[in-house]
Order: C-alpha cells, then sequence, then structure tokens
C-alpha cells in the first residue's frame, strides 16, 4: 500500500544541457579514465560516475515503466529488511507506476528493477509542497517474482547521516535524462538557509532530483529542496535533514 497521498506536479526546472554535458564528459574521461574505480574529478567538476559499490547503490528513478525513460534519482540506504530507497518528494508523483533500477547504466538493469510498496513524505510537501521537506522514502520490491533477495543484499545500503558541518564535502551521484549513465561530482558546501544547503557542481541537469549527498559515504541529504533542486545547472539545493526527515526514515524501516 501507498502510505501518503501525492501531489500531481512538482517537477524541478532545469535548463537542459545536453551537448554540453557529453562534450565535458567526455573530455573528463578521457583525462581521467573512467575504468579506474576510485578516480574522481577535482571539486567543483561533474564527470563520469564509475562502476563500483558506492554507484551501484544509486539508480534511476522511472515513471511508467522502463520505456518511459527516467526523470529522476534514488539511492539506497540502510534498513532491516533491505528494502528502504531515498529521493526528493517531488520525484514520487506517481507511486504506483514508479521504477527504481540501482546501477543502471547504458540502458542494462543489472540489478533489475523494482516496484514501490509504500511512500513516506511528510505533510508539509503533500499538503503544501514546502521545499524543506523534499525528501522522501520508500520501500521496495524487485518486479522479477523470483527473485528472493532484498535490494541491499544486493548492492548495500548507505547509512543515513546524523546532522554534516555546515560546510561539509559531498559528493552528488546522479542521472541527467539525457544521459544513460551517473555522473559524479563533489564539492564543499554552506547553508543557504538554517533549513536548506547548497552546493556548486556544473550540469547537473534535469533528472538528477533525489540524488544522494553523500559524507564520508553517509547519506546527508537528497538533491532537491529550495527551487525543486535549483533552477540553474551550476548550483543545487537539498533541504537539511532533521527531525521531520528522521519521523519519515524510521517510519520507512518499520
Amino acid at each position: 500500500m501507498i502510505h501518503s497521498t501525492l501531489p500531481r506536479t512538482a517537477r524541478r526546472t532545469r535548463a537542459r544541457r545536453a551537448s554540453r554535458i557529453l562534450l565535458a564528459l567526455a573530455a573528463m574521461g578521457a583525462l581521467l579514465g573512467v575504468d579506474v574505480p576510485d578516480a574522481g574529478p577535482p571539486l567543483g567538476v561533474t564527470g563520469w560516475a564509475p562502476r563500483g559499490t558506492t554507484t551501484d547503490r544509486v539508480g534511476a528513478i522511472f515513471a511508467g515503466g522502463p520505456d518511459g525513460g527516467h526523470h529522476c534519482t534514488a539511492s539506497v540506504v540502510h534498513s532491516e529488511r533491505g528494502d528502504v530507497i531515498a529521493t526528493a518528494a517531488h520525484c514520487l508523483e506517481s507511486p504506483d507506476t514508479t521504477l527504481f533500477a540501482p546501477g543502471y547504466r547504458d540502458g542494462k538493469a543489472p540489478y533489475g528493477f523494482w516496484k514501490l510498496t509504500g511512500a513516506y513524505l511528510a505533510p508539509g510537501w503533500t499538503d503544501g509542497q514546502d521545499p524543506d521537506d523534499d525528501i522522501a522514502f520508500a520501500t521496495v520490491a524487485p518486479v522479477d517474482g523470483g527473485r528472493t533477495e532484498a535490494v541491499e543484499d544486493l548492492v548495500g545500503g548507505f547509512a543515513v547521516a546524523a546532522e554534516p558541518p555546515d560546510d561539509a564535502t559531498v559528493t552528488i551521484i546522479g542521472y541527467p535524462r539525457s544521459l544513460e549513465a551517473p555522473v559524479r561530482c563533489a564539492n564543499t558546501t554552506a547553508l543557504f538557509s538554517a533549513t536548506q544547503r547548497r552546493i556548486g557542481c556544473p550540469d547537473l541537469t534535469g533528472g538528477t532530483s533525489g540524488s544522494p549527498w553523500l559524507v564520508d559515504g553517509a547519506l546527508a541529504g537528497v538533491l532537491g529542496g529550495y527551487e525543486g533542486g535549483g533552477s540553474v545547472p551550476e548550483i543545487s539545493y537539498s533541504a537539511v535533514l532533521g527531525d521531520r526527515a528522521a519521523k519519515l526514515y524510521r517510519e520507512a524501516r518499520s
């Protein structure tokens, strides 16, 4: 059962610069070598996210099935049953037809597709689309009825972090709609307000909503919040994880 009544429209508005991304990422891949698992671009530079344990926990969100294209990003977080993902609240407009594909790359879903069995959103979002509540958790089950493992059994899950320092260095991994592989950017962050954090990373275009903000390997936010995550690709936002987000996480885990 889906546990929330979701708003019909709340999509982030981001400029799409597909050609610029492709050129920049191709150049970065040539310079850094995308097959090196631990290689990463310098702070404030967006490049391909290499295959590996961390990237496999992040996946693309599809609305209406895999043929409809991916429109957001989510990540697996730790839970006792191993079935919880985190994303932006505005990414779950149609939970009954939403699918999650961890580790998605080049049109392939190596760990299969997962349907939502529950969605957990704060009343501040469902009642008024409060950007401070633009975070959601959901439980998932395999579309393939023959699969018995939980998603966390396959790819692992991120811990959910306690409140990081205001100037924490954050790594973002997400799926632009125009690309079939994830990108990654890391940079220091700053508080935009008491309830919103901002980061400077280029080319995080539409589709990267819901991307995990990772601090020392733990989830400290998701791309969303103010302006639906940002109105330009160079600056992105996340609601600060607080008591309401912690309550949603506990509900999803239970």
